[in-house]
């Protein structure tokens, strides 16, 4: 393994692991919050962006990045992201049941909380990933999953709400992401070659999955 590759004891990542959690939570719930009061700070259909998936998962993926030098295992990084998604949706909606009018049915709240448990671990993960993968298509896939996602919203936007400006933000992300973190132009093509055909798959699963549910 590369000296870039260090990895800490087990003993020092059991020590900091209290603080890491509460700080991956405390990011989440600041979040959620900040998300929801954006709703009502952006005009028009642009508040959409501040409900995002996809804006929500990149604290996940960012947490797993954070951490990726601290271990060479999963399960930190899986477990930061997941802390992270699970506040941003116990403070979004906290903040809509005590700061606004109240939230409503506890159908899209409990949703939400399981795709956080689901999303968050992933994208940690392919946070970690996109840092440390010592493998190159470990990084392909972290970068090319994270553009997909914007890929995906941009599809949404575009097919299914028929916001145009937000759909071609929302590609700009998706193809701007992988070329800003990539490390290498190889590493940045390869990287786009995913988040096209994971773009339309997380299309069709999420928002089909959504349209159910909302149906």
């Amino acid at each position: 393994m590369a000296a870039t590759d260090s990895i800490v004891s087990p003993r020092l990542r059991l020590k900091n692991a209290p603080g890491t959690a509460v700080l991956c939570l405390g990011a989440g719930l600041v979040g959620g919050i900040l998300t929801n009061l954006a709703q009502g700070w952006l005009p028009g259909a642009w508040n959409n962006l501040a409900n995002s998936g996809a804006v929500w998962t990149m604290f996940a993926f960012a947490a797993g990045a954070s951490l990726a030098h601290r271990t060479d295992g999963h399960r930190l990084p899986a477990a930061a992201g997941a802390l992270a998604e699970i506040g941003l949706v116990v403070g979004y909606y906290g903040y809509a049941e005590f700061g606004r009018d109240g939230m409503g049915s506890l159908t899209f709240p409990l949703l939400w909380l399981a795709m956080a448990c689901v999303a968050g671990p992933l994208f940690g993960v392919a946070g970690a990933w996109s840092r440390r993968g010592t493998r190159p298509w470990l990084r392909y896939v972290a970068l090319g999953a994270l553009g997909g996602l914007f890929g995906s919203e941009g599809l949404h936007y575009w097919l299914g709400l028929g916001y145009l400006p937000q759909a071609v933000v929302c590609g700009a992300l998706a193809c701007g992401l992988p070329l800003l973190l990539g490390r290498t132009w190889k590493e940045r093509g390869l990287s786009l070659a995913v988040a096209i055909p994971a773009s339309f798959a997380t299309y069709q699963i999420l928002y089909g999955l959504l349209d159910a549910v909302s149906g």
